[in-house]
């Protein structure tokens, strides 16, 4: 009877360890998927070789995270019914909001050649939403394209003169 005793402790502290591993596990899966959410946010603003190096470096490492808990946690089924994508696709502003238009200057000239043969090939047109007090409005931003005869170089001005 204490063999069979024994063999029950030793069971139950083997599960312990277990549990322990995968609380562990879970923490560290769930403060990578924190850090790389916090670095793709970053991502878009000022960002170095160093930090894509360090996404990627931290992806991977959650990857095989990811992989290692796969192994040993049960099959679930598949939801079919859900997007493959995590992020929702950007909509367009209502149309019922008012819009205020507001086109940037562009040269008389070619910023290359110095030609004044412009064309315009297109426009740009950027949304976005401003709240004035008590209601909102979409300003659009155009930027014009140009292109050049002369020189056949195309151009889209960014900033406001």
């Amino acid at each position: 009877m204490t063999d069979m005793a024994n063999e029950i402790e030793r069971l139950r502290a083997a599960l312990a360890t277990a549990e322990a591993r995968v609380t562990a596990s879970d923490a560290m899966v769930a403060h990578l998927r924190q850090v790389i959410a916090r670095m793709r946010q970053d991502r878009f603003g000022a960002s170095s070789e160093r930090g894509k190096r360090l996404l990627a470096q931290l992806e991977l490492e959650l990857e095989d995270l990811e992989a290692t808990l796969a192994e040993d946690a049960p099959i679930e089924p598949v939801d079919r019914d859900k997007p493959s994508s995590d992020r929702p696709a950007r909509r367009p502003f209502p149309a019922e909001l008012p819009r205020e238009r507001v086109v940037l200057d562009t040269p008389a000239h070619c910023p290359c050649c110095g030609s004044a043969r412009l064309s315009k090939l297109g426009e740009s047109v950027t949304e976005t939403l401003e709240l004035v007090p008590r209601r909102f409005k979409v300003i659009q931003t155009v930027r014009e394209k140009l292109a050049c005869r002369d020189c056949e170089t195309i151009h889209i001005y960014w900033r406001r003169s």
